[in-house]
């Protein structure tokens, strides 16, 4: 059975850092696309970050370039989004996701997702 669990999130005022952690079970990391969206209060469900199985591309969207950082533990089968510089506007359900074509390439679109994490909340304080 395919699971993805999210952890790492929390409270953490303006200008902090987290990790997000996304452990799967029922498949390797490895072989797959991982991608990490976030959906706050009253907004769409946004794309923040992505990768490629074997790490050969990743992705980020504009409003986490340069702040947010992608990267998977093999051994662990899991896959870390660290989190820089935060600011309230990040504060959202931080969600990871995998789409298991073997053709999937980043960034994810959000309808082609197979498997969907539970979620892990980040609030950012001012």
């Amino acid at each position: 059975q395919v699971q993805l669990v999210e952890s790492g999130g929390g409270l953490v005022q303006s200008g902090g850092s987290l990790r997000l952690s996304c452990v799967a079970s029922g498949f390797t990391l490895d072989n797959a696309v991982i991608g990490w969206f976030r959906q706050a209060p009253g907004k769409e469900r946004e794309g923040v970050s992505c990768v490629t199985d074997s790490d050969i591309h990743t992705y980020y969207s504009d409003s986490v370039k340069g702040r947010f950082t992608i990267s998977r533990d093999s051994g662990k089968n899991t896959v870390y989004l660290y989190l820089n510089s935060l600011s309230p506007e990040d504060t959202a359900v931080y969600y990871c996701a995998t789409d298991l074509d073997p053709y999937a390439g980043c960034p994810l679109d959000g309808y082609s997702i197979d498997y969907w994490g539970t979620g892990t909340l980040v609030t950012v304080s001012s």
